[in-house]
């Protein structure tokens, strides 16, 4: 009987981002890297817009003033938040889940902008506006979201001096990564009444979140769940399948990085 070679040959990830695999170091050891694009780029807009929208007007305290009975007054004052519709949007990041994200922007009618790697064709667009630096862009958003990758050069990609860029009363999104925001920096916008909110899917320490997030009834936390459908969960599974499938089959898989 043949003896099976037991040494590590491909990781499938479950995941667009690989953030959390060393890709040099599995590169030198002939270990094979998938992953599964595409497939959560609407799941994850979705989240997006909730979290902007959940932000934008104060759905934690709303939520919470209701639950607790505390809910017993109302006037013109009251719960007033911020409006999407027909608000500036910056997006840092217009790949895959940038651009759904902004199609769906768009249903609000908001004005797209974006800062990018690289300027998109018209028909990638779809009419936002491109911003050749992150200085740039941030200067118009009064709505920020994020979805580029962590890397080094992306770490603490929003920090005091950029938050301080941002309109006042501006409202940052992340569903990318934790990574990319300085979150004492955040806290320190949010307490200075820069900032109007935050809509969090992703966070420095995972899973957990960051504690001090908790005393703020402006930033809307969820636990990481922007691809969490249940069609969307399937398809990932069903992509990392496939690149198994292929890559035990001498193929190359097709999610190959």
């Amino acid at each position: 009987m043949a003896k099976l070679d037991a040494r590590l040959k491909i990781i499938a990830n479950h995941s667009v981002g690989v953030d959390h695999c060393d890709l040099a170091a599995l590169k030198a050891r002939g270990i094979v890297v998938t992953n599964t694009p595409d497939v959560l780029s609407d799941a994850t807009a979705e989240i997006a817009m909730l979290l902007m929208l959940g932000a934008a007007r104060h759905a934690v305290a709303g939520d919470r003033i209701v639950r607790s009975g505390a809910w017993d007054n109302w006037s013109p004052s009251f719960m007033v938040g911020k409006q999407v519709t027909g608000a500036r949007l910056g997006i840092i990041g217009m790949g895959r889940v940038g651009r759904a994200f902004a199609a769906k922007a768009r249903g609000f009618a908001m004005d797209v902008h974006y800062c990018n790697r690289s300027k998109l064709d018209d028909t990638m667009a779809q009419g936002a506006t491109f911003h050749e630096s992150i200085k740039s862009l941030l200067g118009v958003a009064d709505f920020l979201s994020l979805h580029c990758p962590a890397t080094a050069q992306t770490t603490n990609l929003m920090n005091a001096d950029r938050f301080a860029l941002l309109p006042p009363g501006a409202v940052i999104v992340n569903t990318a990564r934790g990574a990319l925001i300085d979150e004492t920096a955040l806290m320190g916008a949010l307490d200075a009444g820069h900032l109007g909110g935050a809509g969090l899917d992703c966070f420095n320490v995972e899973p957990g979140g960051n504690p001090a997030f908790a005393h703020f009834d402006n930033i809307f936390m969820l636990p990481h769940i922007g691809s969490a459908t249940r069609q969307t969960r399937d398809a990932m599974g069903n992509r990392a399948l496939d690149n198994l499938d292929a890559f035990f089959a001498g193929r190359t898989p097709g999610d190959l990085l």
